[in-house]
């Protein structure tokens, strides 16, 4: 699967509000999906930093593990951001509507995505 077509997969997510392909070496988004009144280029480059903080933290605990996924839970919306296990520096950044998604169906649906998705 390609970089538009898991990102349109995303899409079917329940309370889907927009969704992004991220390469957290540049903080530049590398595809788009949705977005409402998210700029998902802004977000690309916020959420690298929010990765970069993670791992200098992890190194600075000695913690030998990788990031499965982080979750910022919003009043609204949960943000939800995914590494990928095949190119750790890149990574999903998927928003949703807080009111509608099912967060562990969200978690589901995006593992699932990153398997078949071919860099």
């Amino acid at each position: 699967m390609n970089v538009k077509d898991a990102l349109t997969k995303l899409n079917q997510i329940d309370g889907f509000v927009g969704a992004g392909l991220v390469d957290s070496e540049s903080g530049m988004l590398l595809g788009q999906e949705g977005g409402g009144n998210i700029n998902l280029e802004v977000a690309a480059a916020g959420n690298t930093e929010v990765v970069r903080a993670k791992r200098k933290a992890m190194a600075s605990l000695n913690l030998k593990d990788s990031i499965e996924d982080i979750l910022i839970s919003l009043g609204k919306q949960y943000h939800l951001i995914r590494p990928l296990r095949a190119r750790s520096t890149v990574f999903f950044y998927v928003a949703l509507d807080r009111s509608r998604a099912n967060l562990a169906m969200a978690r589901l649906l995006v593992a699932d995505v990153e398997k078949e998705l071919q860099l």
